[in-house]
């Protein structure tokens, strides 16, 4: 018999200031943004959910991080990862879709 764990997704969105001690993107010379590539080999959703596309400060000086995939879970239950750029217009209709009512609750339509 399967067991299922209830297991959350943290995913990493903040605002504030830099704290790590990570060189930049820029620093690294990367020709490319770190969070727009995708990676060759199959990820969970809880692996996919952990990566950053942007880790930067604003023009404020205040620091953004926004998760490179959004996870997206459908009212039948399953969770998908959906990526910021591959997934942008399913991400799009997902945020159509989803409705929240007076008291919080989602509602799909």
């Amino acid at each position: 018999m399967k067991t299922q764990q209830k297991s959350e997704i943290d995913q990493p969105v903040s605002i504030g200031k830099h704290t790590k001690g990570e060189p930049s993107v820029k620093e690294q010379n990367l020709t490319v943004n770190p969070g727009d590539v995708i990676a060759d080999k199959p990820q969970s959703v809880q692996e996919k959910a952990k990566q950053i596309a942007v880790d930067s400060p604003d023009i404020t000086g205040d620091w953004i991080k926004v998760p490179t995939y959004f996870i997206v879970e459908y009212p039948n239950g399953e969770k998908k990862a959906l990526h910021h750029v591959k997934d942008a217009k399913q991400i799009s209709d997902v945020i159509r879709q989803a409705r929240v009512d007076e008291n919080g609750n989602r509602i799909w339509w």
